[in-house]
């Protein structure tokens, strides 16, 4: 059996307004979670997971990275202009031509945006990972390709256009295994954030690893009763969480958290009032072994 190894590294980080990152929650109680600036905007990491699994190289997410022209990068409070996911990716020997396969929760900007090379004044979009399968499925797809005018401007038309021409795509099918991951890999789908979001778990031998992306994006959330403003479907969303953490618990498991710019990674536990919460949690993780 191949050795695994799981390694959290951060990409561009970002501020956004916190009343729309906790949606249902008054400033007055998540304000105590986390401290909002002079404009009302929270610190919010974009974290990928790196799978070293045997030879492959295995990237979930790649954060927002640096696409966006100048003017976009302040709308979005994207803090650095270089791209941070690949000096993450540099500091651990990589760099992202030795990724194998990139794994995509889902396709919003921010999640998916590092794919792209950082931004340069009169050229175009260009794809990294040159030698990567991209991993993502099929009816998140296809709702990127025909999106509500909700969620429209969450999507980087560009970026699909090059996703599809590059040949490496595979989409995948609720319950379907992907021929490029193989086995030790298994998915969770999720409507209530976006329809047909991807969640991996990951087997490890002392419980699973799921990779929570925007059902549960951070410490707080797991906090049962809190959404986002922008998450589709929130009462399906509280359902969902409720099942996966009820499911982690059982056997052992943690969460990777992607916005979470303190929290990498948690266990989760339920008390006698039936809240959730963490523990021992960690800032990063670096080499884990699966």
């Amino acid at each position: 059996i191949s050795m695994r190894t799981l390694t959290t590294l951060l990409g561009n980080s970002q501020k956004l307004d916190g009343g729309a990152m906790f949606g249902n929650a008054p400033r007055a109680l998540w304000s105590r979670w986390m401290q909002p600036d002079a404009e009302n905007r929270i610190d919010l990491g974009c974290r990928a997971l790196l799978v070293r699994d045997g030879e492959r190289n295995v990237l979930v997410e790649t954060g927002i990275g640096a696409f966006f022209p100048p003017a976009l990068r302040q709308r979005y409070g994207v803090q650095e202009e270089r791209h941070v996911l690949l000096d993450s990716l540099a500091a651990v020997g990589l760099d992202d031509a030795d990724i194998d396969v990139v794994l995509l929760t889902h396709l919003h900007f921010d999640h998916a945006g590092g794919l792209l090379a950082a931004w340069e004044e009169g050229q175009p979009a260009r794809l990294l990972f040159p030698n990567a399968h991209f991993v993502s499925g099929r009816r998140h797809w296809q709702r990127a390709r025909q999106p509500h005018p909700r969620d429209r401007a969450s999507f980087v038309p560009e970026l699909l256009d090059l996703l599809q021409a590059s040949g490496r795509l595979e989409l995948l099918d609720d319950g379907e295994r992907s021929a490029h991951l193989g086995e030790g890999w298994r998915f969770h789908f999720s409507e209530g954030h976006t329809p047909g979001q991807m969640l991996p778990e990951i087997a490890m031998p002392d419980g699973p690893v799921v990779f929570s992306g925007d059902l549960i994006p951070g410490a707080p959330w797991v906090h049962l009763p809190l959404t986002m403003g922008y998450d589709r479907f929130p009462e399906g969303l509280i359902e969902e969480k409720e099942r996966l953490l009820d499911s982690l618990i059982a056997r052992n498991g943690r969460l990777v958290f992607t916005h979470d710019p303190c929290v990498a990674m948690g266990r989760v536990r339920r008390d006698e009032q039936e809240r959730y919460s963490l523990y021992d949690t960690l800032e990063r993780v670096e080499n884990l072994e699966a």
